[in-house]
């Protein structure tokens, strides 16, 4: 089938940036949240995003303005349903998304695929609380969408191939690189990296080192862009915790156990960049170590 519309549900920062590069293929996007304020801050940070591009030469004014003329906003749930592809890109909260998906059911058309931007959760669990099983995907983007090559495609247990090609042709329209995931706990890249981050908590906990000596090291030692620590607060320690306890449950394997520290960080509201603290202190000029 040809998709002409995409719907995002969820003007986060992952949600932002899906409208943002669905925009821009061409896509007419209807982007959803509960929040008018949230909504109106998405639209401000694609316009922003977009004229950074645009500065870059990487993309012309006229594609900005054709993009920015194709998202429309909503807060009704309904409008969402009539779109021909629907990305969920809410908080990454399995009972919050299974809401979701439930609200949508009665409003979407009968060709609708569903997809989830979940970074961790079974797919085949979430689709399972749908009328659609076989039209029903994990899409993973990557942080931040616009900059990111890879996207994530993972199939429940029931999805059919014509969804899976559907969604394949759009990575391809989005100039981005699908990677193939089985529906395991995490997929493939959380699988690898959260556990990373993880241990980088414990090193911290255990005393093997401060926050700047293991960013340093690994981004000196191993060649990394950004120090795992640093990276957590980027991805939101939260987030972190969430997908270490999804493998830990999941996998029930101790290796998985997430690091007490990071529990302790998430409890005191030190969620990272967006909270201004987290492993790092972001309420001066230059980010400070708590740690």
């Amino acid at each position: 089938m040809e998709i002409k519309s995409v719907g995002v549900i969820g003007a986060g920062q992952m949600g932002n940036g899906i409208a943002h590069v669905m925009a821009l293929a061409g896509y007419d996007v209807v982007l959803n949240d509960i929040s008018e304020d949230s909504l109106k801050a998405a639209v401000a940070r694609i316009d922003k995003n977009m004229e950074r591009q645009v500065s870059r030469e990487l993309i012309t004014l006229e594609a900005k303005s054709d993009a920015m003329g194709r998202i429309k906003t909503t807060l009704a749930q309904p409008e969402v349903g009539q779109t021909d592809l629907i990305v969920e890109a809410a908080t990454e909260n399995e009972e919050v998304k299974y809401k979701i998906f439930e609200g949508l059911i009665p409003h979407i058309q009968p060709h609708t695929i569903l997809t989830s931007n979940t970074s961790s959760i079974s797919i085949t669990r979430l689709a399972s609380r749908t009328d659609r099983p076989e039209k029903f995907m994990g899409f993973h983007f990557m942080n931040p969408v616009p900059l990111m090559k890879l996207v994530e495609l993972i199939r429940g247990i029931a999805t059919d191939d014509e969804t899976y090609q559907a969604c394949l042709a759009i990575v391809n329209r989005l100039d981005k690189t699908a990677a193939s995931a089985e529906d395991f706990p995490a997929f493939i890249v959380n699988r690898i990296l959260i556990p990373m981050i993880n241990e980088a908590c414990y090193t911290l906990y255990e005393g093997v080192g401060n926050v700047a000596s293991i960013d340093a090291a690994m981004k000196l030692g191993a060649n990394h862009p950004m120090g795992p620590l640093e990276l957590a607060d980027f991805i939101g320690l939260d987030t972190c915790l969430a997908i270490m306890n999804v493998l830990h449950d999941g996998l029930a394997d101790t290796k998985y156990r997430p690091c007490p520290l990071l529990t302790k960080y998430v409890e005191a509201g030190w969620l990272g960049r967006k909270s201004k603290r987290g492993f790092y202190d972001y309420r001066g000029e230059k980010p400070v170590p708590t740690r």
